[in-house]
């Protein structure tokens, strides 16, 4: 991966389709990030979702007038949100292509305050934006929101767990 992985310096990082791919477990039809930039792995970043009319959840939200269902502008931002953080243990590791970081995302534990002020249609570029707060042992909060063309689409407060090396459900 050379999406110039090193952050510590200051810089932040972008993320093409492929290397989103290589971080996390998502694929189609449920990969909901087509490109994230301005990655501080850790910390924070924006996402871009780009809704066409082809994707295969408006085949019956809404037949008549195609919807994006509210739950997956969740995902999409929660998808930024394991970017985020994947892309902290990819910079741990840097000298090594071996980390397997979509074996480490983990799981939505919560979604708090969500709301919803704009639909949003094909045609419609999504953009995303996560910010990270302080760990409570495996639980992260994270302040999420999505807007389309600068006017706020939905805002609210994720928890996020990176997955069990148990092999539990990663909630405890």
């Amino acid at each position: 991966m050379s999406s110039a992985l090193s952050a510590a310096d200051g810089r932040k990082l972008t993320f093409d389709a492929n290397q989103i791919r290589e971080l996390l477990p998502h694929r189609w039809p449920m990969l909901f990030v087509d490109r994230a930039y301005d990655v501080i792995p850790g910390k924070s970043g924006y996402g871009i979702k780009n809704v066409t009319v082809s994707e295969p959840f408006f085949a019956g939200h809404y037949p008549d007038q195609s919807i994006m269902p509210g739950v997956l502008i969740v995902e999409a931002m929660a998808q930024l949100t394991a970017v985020v953080y994947a892309s902290a243990w990819k910079e741990e590791v840097a000298d090594s292509d071996e980390v397997d970081t979509a074996g480490r995302v983990g799981y939505l534990g919560a979604i708090r305050q969500m709301k919803f002020s704009r639909l949003v249609v094909p045609g419609d570029q999504l953009v995303l934006r996560a910010e990270l707060g302080n760990a409570f042992g495996t639980l992260t909060p994270v302040t999420v929101q999505a807007s389309v063309g600068g006017e706020l689409v939905a805002k609210g407060s994720l928890t996020v767990t990176e997955r069990s090396s148990g092999g539990g459900n990663g909630l405890q």
